[in-house]
């Protein structure tokens, strides 16, 4: 089976729950209704021979990709702005430094490590692979039909 993209159905439901908190300057069912506390999202990269999609429901090492430079988990995704009308996307590119990872990958899988690893969506994109480089993934701004809705 082939990784597809989509938001995680569990994250629909979680977010009508109010665990997960994506920027400071939104109301949150946890901490202060003025200081509330921001959860941490972190991206990691799947293998292309993956089986992830809408049906995942929470980072998990298996299919995820191994190489030199590369940490089990991925990396933390910048987020310094709360979303605005009903839309959400990282404040900076994913990158990922000086790795190689040899066998095929096409999937980043974005999760909130704050809240017990609770998947977001799985974005997939051309399969490859890369040799002691830097891989930068620029996720759709906000806005219209383009952003993570």
């Amino acid at each position: 089976m082939a990784n597809t993209q989509g938001l995680a159905n569990s994250f629909k439901n979680e977010v009508l729950l109010g665990l997960h908190q994506f920027g400071s300057a939104t109301l949150t069912s946890r901490g202060s209704l003025t200081t509330p506390t921001t959860d941490t999202f972190k991206a990691a990269l799947y293998l292309a021979s993956g089986s992830l999609g809408a049906g995942t429901t929470a980072y998990s090492a298996t299919s995820e990709v191994s190489g030199t430079n590369y940490s089990a988990g991925g990396v933390t995704v910048t987020n310094a702005n709360a979303p605005s009308g009903g839309q959400w996307t990282p404040s900076a590119s994913i990158v990922y430094t000086n790795v190689t990872l040899s066998t095929s990958f096409d999937t980043v899988l974005i999760y909130n490590s704050t809240q017990g690893n609770r998947a977001v969506g799985t974005f997939v994109f051309g399969a490859q692979t890369i040799t002691a480089g830097t891989l930068t993934l620029t996720m759709p701004g906000s806005g219209g039909l383009i952003a993570i809705n």
